[in-house]
């Protein structure tokens, strides 16, 4: 893999979603939900603000991008983008959701399977081909699904949908690439908004007054949020989403050893064979795919 640019911007939103947990875990006792809410809000309206004060012209000069489109460009940019935006809103509610009330893990495991799953969608929706070696791969986490949903079934259906939801939205953006990845990511912030927000008098807690709750919020709308997303949207200028997806592994890395060694979560011996599947899997995977490429 090319080591430049877009290679630093994937790795990087990687990482710092890694730690994502850390700023989860403070705000435990607030329902998914109501993170959500907050979550996608407060970035929308910095996104906003950010783009009608210090951005405008870059807003008016995608407009008349925009504008020069064919119909047949704005269909499918208003497709992937708006399916962006809901993609993004079940995936954000899932993974919240997984870390406080399911487990570490369950959230760690759908960022490992997630670059096999982006492979195989990616064989179907977009008619890339694999390898025997890499079908080898996919069956091997396959196996490891079954052994984890062994007593584990909640905990691997989160994890499927969780990694599924993500995987479709790498696929999408690697194909929305002719736009200004930061209004994107702003117009798709909106969308999340709109499908929100009629559920938000209804659902919604009381309204959060601890300074810990918007301390993390502002810790998780601008490290956790905007900037990782951002990065990621750029690095798909240039890497494929299967080369993202590669990049991935970093995440559920970072979350696997926060689960044992600062949470101290328990793992056991079935869960540990499983892992060492995947990685195994993650390595035929990938060096059966470099040494055909």
């Amino acid at each position: 893999m090319q080591f430049n640019k877009y290679f630093v911007y994937a790795l990087l939103s990687f990482i710092i979603w890694g730690f994502f947990s850390l700023a989860l875990k403070p705000l435990h006792e607030y329902a998914s939900l109501d993170i959500l809410f907050y979550r996608v809000f407060f970035s929308t309206t910095l996104l906003l603000v950010l783009n009608f004060t210090l951005r405008k012209d870059i807003v008016l000069n995608s407009w008349q991008a925009y504008l020069s489109f064919t119909k047949k460009e704005k269909k499918q940019f208003l497709t992937l983008t708006i399916g962006g935006g809901f993609l993004l809103v079940l995936n954000w509610f899932l993974f919240m959701y997984a870390v406080n009330h399911v487990s570490l893990q369950s959230a760690s495991f759908a960022y490992l399977i997630c670059p096999i799953i982006t492979t195989v969608l990616a064989f179907f929706l977009l008619k890339e081909r694999l390898t025997n070696w890499q079908w080898v791969a996919v069956l091997l986490c396959i196996i490891s699904c079954a052994i984890l949903s062994y007593g584990h079934v909640k905990d691997l259906i989160y994890s499927l949908i969780i990694a599924v939801s993500f995987a479709l939205y790498l696929i999408s953006q690697r194909k929305n690439g002719n736009f200004d990845k930061f209004i994107i990511l702003t117009i798709q912030l909106i969308i999340a908004s709109f499908v929100l927000f009629p559920f938000f008098p209804k659902y919604a807690g009381p309204i959060p007054t601890a300074s810990l709750f918007y301390n993390m919020m502002t810790l998780i709308v601008i490290l956790f949020t905007i900037i990782p997303l951002y990065l990621n949207l750029y690095a798909l200028k240039g890497m494929n989403s299967s080369a993202v997806g590669i990049l991935m592994y970093t995440n559920p890395l970072i979350h696997f050893v926060l689960a044992l060694f600062y949470f101290k979560e328990d793992v056991q011996i079935t869960q540990l064979i499983a892992y060492a599947l995947i990685a195994l899997s993650i390595a035929v995977f990938n060096i059966k795919k470099k040494t055909t490429s």
